[in-house]
């Protein structure tokens, strides 16, 4: 075992694992990569305890040859720059070493809160053992890369008694918004949802959109597209609405709207009627579009939260960066920061998507979710979500709307890691089979 030990607490853990691991049998080697800790500091207590057990110190940035684990001890949570000098030879001996490497806390040079590099060099662990708590920044932005498998030691804290900054999706959320059906119900006790999109050349948006919905469990499902090629003959449960037709604010009052999938420019005339009066309303691509540059749209959407109207937001990184008058970078370096701020502008649920998407609610509460993967990057994934989450939330009206994106957020990723495990060999998860894999959830 090789481990690179900083100068700061961070290195004191690593010292403190090689006597452990030295007393254990097992080969070890520590390179005190910033020179000594400070005298007086945990960290000198835990130096001089790992030299009185035989611990061999080091000072070069290197790991000895047939070294078969690296311990990155060298930065934590008190790093707030990129490393530089013998920090940075470390982190690239680490890399070109090709061998496993576990981060102590987390990974020497990532930020903590928004999962992004504070430089060049930033240390890409198969393993990271957070200690105390769990950090957003391993879950989110690039942290996942960086992060690799990600453990919790608690180290015997009561963890009840510490106020959590936000929280991980997970199956929690799952008992209120997978409640059993009734033997007496009917197809109109589960809802109705219109998907509102579909233009030329985009209709198999809204068709994935209308899918997803009727997985989900919606009992009724309609489809109002500006193409006619937007008919789908596969899925004849879907109920085709002409172009043109006008939902009255009565049936609105009473729908589940997911409006914006392949939409095109044309929404733009749509979505004051759905604002006004759908009763839940997700807005997705097109449609975010549509209301990051139109200020009355945008007003309209902020006002829905007073009379008492859900809303939630769906956008990836691009159509966030136009909502909020940004650039995609700005988004990135803060996800959560960047989810927090449009939930409330605009008064509602925001689902950022991306690696750990991140929903928050108004008054800055949020989650990360933990699930998904990269077969997720493909055409027609978002679609699956949008209508995913309206036919839950069809299923559900009077749910917490924060709480059931949370849940269907978890499930999109959950089906991905589970097509993951089942098919290694595909490259991305198509929309149809991302629907079928939701199907077949077990949770």
């Amino acid at each position: 075992m090789w481990v690179a030990a900083g100068p700061g607490n961070n290195g004191g853990d690593g010292l403190l694992a090689a006597m452990h691991l030295h007393r254990l049998g097992l080969e070890v080697n520590v390179s005190l990569v910033a020179g000594n800790p400070k005298p007086g500091t945990d960290a000198a207590w835990a130096l001089e305890q790992a030299q009185a057990q035989g611990v061999a110190i080091w000072t070069n940035t290197e790991p000895p040859v047939g070294t078969a684990l690296c311990i990155d001890a060298l930065l934590g949570l008190g790093s707030n720059r990129a490393p530089l000098g013998p920090v940075a030879a470390a982190i690239a001996s680490m890399h070109s070493a090709g061998i496993p490497i576990l981060a102590v806390d987390l990974p020497s040079g990532l930020d903590p809160d928004t999962g992004q590099p504070f430089g060049l060099h930033c240390v890409r662990a198969t393993h990271t053992l957070s200690l105390l708590s769990l950090k957003p920044g391993l879950f989110t932005g690039v942290g996942r890369d960086h992060a690799g498998q990600i453990w919790l030691d608690a180290l015997n804290t009561p963890l009840h008694e510490w106020p959590a900054s936000g929280y991980l999706c997970g199956g929690h959320e799952l008992a209120r918004t997978q409640l059993a059906r009734q033997h007496a119900s009917h197809k109109g006790s589960h809802g109705e949802v219109l998907v509102v999109g579909g233009t030329q050349g985009m209709e198999g948006a809204a068709q994935l959109a209308a899918q997803a919905a009727l997985a989900a469990g919606a009992g009724k499902v309609f489809l109002l597209a500006s193409s006619p090629r937007a008919l789908m003959p596969a899925r004849p449960e879907v109920m085709q609405l002409p172009a043109g037709w006008k939902c009255s604010p009565d049936t609105l009052a009473r729908t589940t709207v997911v409006c914006g999938c392949g939409a095109g420019l044309s929404v733009g005339a749509m979505l004051p009627p759905l604002i006004s009066h759908a009763a839940r309303l997700v807005l997705d691509a097109d449609a975010l579009n549509g209301v990051a540059t139109d200020t009355a749209l945008a007003a309209l959407v902020a006002a829905r939260a007073g009379r008492g109207q859900h809303t939630i937001l769906t956008p990836h990184p691009l159509e966030a960066a136009r909502l909020l008058s940004c650039s995609t970078a700005h988004i990135q370096a803060n996800r959560i920061h960047a989810a927090t701020q449009l939930a409330a502008k605009f008064g509602c649920i925001a689902v950022l998507k991306g690696s750990g998407t991140v929903v928050a609610g108004p008054g800055d509460t949020w989650r990360i979710n933990p699930s998904g993967n990269a077969l997720l990057a493909t055409g027609g994934s978002g679609d699956v979500l949008a209508g995913w989450l309206g036919g839950l939330w069809a299923r559900q009206p009077t749910a917490a709307p924060e709480e059931l994106a949370s849940a269907a957020v978890w499930q999109h990723g959950l089906a991905a890691d589970d097509a993951a495990a089942n098919q290694p060999q595909w490259p991305s998860l198509r929309g149809l089979d991302l629907i079928e894999a939701l199907r077949n959830l077990k949770c």
